[in-house]
């Protein structure tokens, strides 16, 4: 009986087989921030008309660091 080989492992008798590397991970969600918390309210001051949208951008460029 013959064996197939494996793509992607290089396993000799007694060798454990190595799994193919995992690439192009999706980063996890992060928890909300309080940066995140104030976006909110901000917008929520838009939506009320309180803020206009260029005040908006430019407090939530403030808020991220851009």
């Amino acid at each position: 009986m013959r064996r197939r080989a494996v793509a992607g492992t290089t396993a000799k008798r007694g060798e454990a087989r190595r799994t193919p590397e995992v690439r192009d991970e999706v980063p996890a969600p992060q928890p909300a921030t309080d940066s995140d918390e104030q976006v909110k309210e901000l917008a929520e001051l838009r939506e009320q008309g309180i803020l206009t949208e260029e005040e908006f951008a430019a407090e939530k460029k403030k808020l991220l660091g851009l």
